[in-house]
């Protein structure tokens, strides 16, 4: 159930470089010019699921086909993703190959986009690290590979794991393992969207940050990063929601949920 529809900004969408309010047509027309565009999301946001679909259409309507990449899938199934597609398979059937986690992903909000790659011949592409992947990085930090973070990055996103964790801190180690991780993912993602063809990634507003998510690992590309941001009843100017962190960000109403954390909270 989606809250807060009549809120000032819900709808509305923010060009966080000029500060100003533009159409939904602007929008499109400046996306469609990008080479790579993002679109974040809240994963349980059925409205910014809708919107995703309405930006893949406009895009599509506005050029060549592009790659559709997407979090939901792990790239380790994208051979099966690619067999199944050569043989007719619909979206069920796609879901089915890719490993689709059904219920951790809300696969109903998820299959409109995946139906969209079909109708309109779109690559499908699995951008996510698989979960053993994710695991062996966390218990080791030291796989990740990547270039050491500077401090700011490395607080920034240390900062996000004990937020994603209800504020309880994990162990060092464990906690660097998780930041290395979430780089990595993020690194994963932007290796994908940096192939020739243009691309468009379906992630989480955390990934399509440009200050530590997807666009960090595309320095100087032509990209587009749009957050879908829910509003909140007590917050009503743009400068409210860290907008910036975006290229564009498109407010949505808020989708009612349980807190996860009020049990550790409490405790």
């Amino acid at each position: 159930m989606l809250q807060l529809q009549d809120h000032p900004l819900s709808g509305r969408i923010w060009d966080a470089r000029a500060a100003v309010f533009i159409s939904d047509e602007e929008l499109f027309g400046r996306a469609a010019s990008a080479l790579h565009v993002v679109l974040g999301e809240t994963h349980d946001n059925p409205e910014n699921h809708r919107l995703q679909r309405v930006a893949l259409e406009a895009l599509a309507a506005r050029g060549a086909p592009r790659v559709l990449a997407m979090e939901q899938f792990d790239s380790e199934h994208q051979r099966a993703i690619n067999a199944a597609r050569a043989k007719g398979a619909g979206a069920e059937a796609l879901a089915d190959a890719g490993r689709f986690d059904r219920r951790g992903w809300d696969w109903p909000l998820y299959r409109p986009l995946v139906e969209f790659a079909l109708e309109r011949g779109w690559p499908l592409v699995a951008a996510n690290l698989s979960r053993a992947e994710a695991r062996a990085i966390v218990a080791d930090p030291s796989r990740s590979a990547l270039p050491p973070a500077d401090a700011a990055l490395r607080s920034a996103l240390e900062r996000d794991m004990i937020e994603s964790h209800c504020g309880e801190r994990p162990d060092a180690k464990r906690l660097a393992g998780m930041v290395e991780a979430q780089r990595v993912r993020d690194a994963r993602m932007a290796g994908i969207l940096a192939a020739p063809l243009a691309g468009v990634l379906i992630t989480g507003n955390g990934h399509a940050r440009k200050d530590r998510g997807v666009p960090l690992h595309l320095p100087g590309a032509e990209l587009v990063s749009i957050g879908f941001l829910e509003v909140t009843g007590e917050k009503h100017s743009p400068q409210d929601y860290s907008v910036g962190r975006f290229d564009y960000a498109w407010f949505t109403p808020r989708q009612q949920r349980i807190d996860p954390c009020a049990g550790p909270r409490a405790r």
